[in-house]
């Protein structure tokens, strides 16, 4: 498939012009757009309301997609630069600009300018996620040295497919009934031991707990 992407931001812009810039170069070169993609809004628009995020989505490798210049892409070098990473890298996808006469195409291995450009936008999208990886740690870092702890609770339990049923479990077990048994008759789904490590680690938490509220119950009565 080949896309002719279109964005248009200001009045003095229009969809036509940019349509037939691309137009031209499909002829020159002998492509012949599948399909357009265009959108007319500002530039400060996200990028799913700019529709890049719908293009993205359709591309499968060896597509290609034709853009009259460089800053229909993005409203930032960042993320300009990520656009390109993802249909380049991510996508395996052609990327034309017209304007710069940039034909990205990780397939032409002649090509050294696009060797080089490709190797230099992955360079830079991996740069900005050490930058963010970076940002996170020392965060992190900062929490504990003010004494915050990090991660769960101690003692938090998370949640379990079994928990809609607890109370039957915990009722079978406390009457005897054998695991499997409440796996195969009573529940219809779950393992021996994953049931198992759920009534280790609840029953006797909740039998605890039980036991300290009719404590309290008794003390008040008396």
């Amino acid at each position: 498939m080949i896309y002719g992407y279109i964005r248009v931001s200001t009045h003095e812009q229009n969809i036509e012009s940019q349509k037939n810039t691309i137009s031209r170069y499909g002829m020159d070169h002998k492509l012949i757009i599948d399909e357009w993609v265009a959108l007319e809004m500002s530039s400060r628009k996200s990028t799913e309301q700019r529709r890049i995020d719908e293009l993205l989505e359709r591309l499968l490798p060896n597509d290609t997609v034709i853009v009259s210049e460089l800053s229909r892409l993005g409203r930032s070098i960042k993320e300009t630069l990520q656009t390109i990473e993802t249909i380049v890298n991510e996508k395996k996808s052609r990327l034309v600009l017209i304007k710069q006469n940039m034909d990205l195409n990780r397939h032409d291995k002649n090509n050294v300018a696009n060797k080089v450009l490709i190797t230099v936008f992955s360079m830079i999208a991996e740069l900005e996620r050490d930058f963010i990886s970076e940002r996170t740690k020392e965060g992190l870092r900062a929490r504990v040295a003010k004494g915050i702890k990090l991660g769960k609770p101690k003692g938090t339990i998370q949640g379990s497919m079994y928990d809609k049923d607890q109370d039957k479990i915990f009722h079978l077990y406390s009457l005897g009934v054998p695991l499997q048994k409440i796996i195969a008759t009573h529940l219809g789904y779950g393992k021996y031991w994953s049931i198992k490590n759920y009534i280790e680690k609840r029953y006797k938490k909740t039998e605890n707990q039980l036991k300290i509220t009719s404590s309290e119950i008794s003390g008040v009565c008396a």
